[in-house]
């Protein structure tokens, strides 16, 4: 029985020369004063084989204000000055409390230079679009790129949560290529799969970054039968190699073709420690699309 082929732990981002990690983890919950906490958990992922970390100016507002998770890790890089260069990071911005979304090249131009001055760093790895501004024309988002690109600021650009044909038309106004796209996606919410994101990122050569790879919670506790019917068959998986229910699924979302790379968002070491173990995982043919019937709900044709 033909199996799928097996997924690097590194890979570079985009056609750029960024090395990167295959598991990506995600800072949303990543807020507060200890800086051993913290620093626990970036060593966590390191000790995973994790390079990629994610974050926003958004993350952590709801524990400690915009910016939280970015002035936490500037901390952390401020008392290690090394541990800069042992990550790749990226960081999004276009997300306004009360507005909701402004991508307009001044803020944009804004938004980079204060998270710049959050983290304490020089440059950012890869910059995102957190949320597409439908009022912003996309080439009003290059030239904000733009800037940032020839200022030294950003080495690489993306997108979260844009459609196909928003990532077309922006893409149509840059001089440069995106790298990446992030999309929600999951076990628990395949739209990806089947609304031609995931077709464009092969196409274009986008990583994917899934975020909420284990359907935000929804991996620990079944809401409807279709969501049981999925976590039973995760569950066959992750007995058959003795993984963790999580491991299977990020390993699933990592199995397709466009080699999505899953973002741990656990504030757990030990949780953020098993996600190496979606490496352990062999898929069939067979096997992977149990899962895909499940998420959908319906056989398929």
């Amino acid at each position: 029985m033909s199996t799928l082929s097996a997924v690097p732990i590194r890979r570079t981002l985009g056609d750029t020369d960024i090395e990167v990690s295959s598991i990506a983890w995600g800072m949303w919950r990543f807020h507060g004063d200890d800086l051993r906490a913290a620093r626990a958990l970036v060593d966590a992922a390191f000790d995973a084989g994790i390079t990629l970390f994610d974050t926003a100016d958004i993350y952590g507002v709801d524990q400690g204000g915009f910016g939280a998770a970015e002035l936490l890790l500037g901390r952390l890089f401020a008392a290690d000055r090394e541990l800069r260069s042992r990550m790749v990071l990226a960081t999004k911005g276009g997300i306004v409390l009360g507005v909701p979304y402004d991508s307009s090249p001044d803020y944009l131009g804004a938004a980079i230079d204060i998270s710049l001055k959050r983290l304490q760093v020089e440059q950012i790895d890869l910059w995102q679009v957190h949320r597409p501004d439908i009022l912003t024309h996309p080439q009003e988002v290059a030239r904000a790129m733009e800037d940032a690109q020839k200022a030294g600021k950003v080495r690489a650009f993306g997108v979260s949560n844009h459609t196909v044909d928003q990532i077309e038309a922006l893409q149509a106004a840059l001089p440069f290529a995106l790298v990446s796209s992030q999309p929600e996606l999951s076990p628990f919410r395949i739209d990806p799969i089947e609304n031609g994101e995931l077709d464009q990122a092969m196409r274009r050569n986008l990583a994917v970054l899934a975020w909420s790879p284990l359907g935000g919670g929804r991996i620990s506790q079944a809401g409807t039968p279709r969501e049981q019917a999925v976590i039973d068959e995760l569950d066959r998986i992750a007995a058959q190699f003795a993984v963790s229910r999580a491991a299977v699924a990020y390993s699933w979302i990592m199995a397709h073709p466009a080699r999505p790379i899953p973002i741990v968002g656990s504030q757990q070491p030990h949780r953020i420690a098993e996600a190496a173990d979606a490496f352990k995982v062999v898929w069939t043919r067979t096997d992977w699309y149990k899962v895909f019937v499940a998420a959908k709900g319906a056989p398929l044709p």
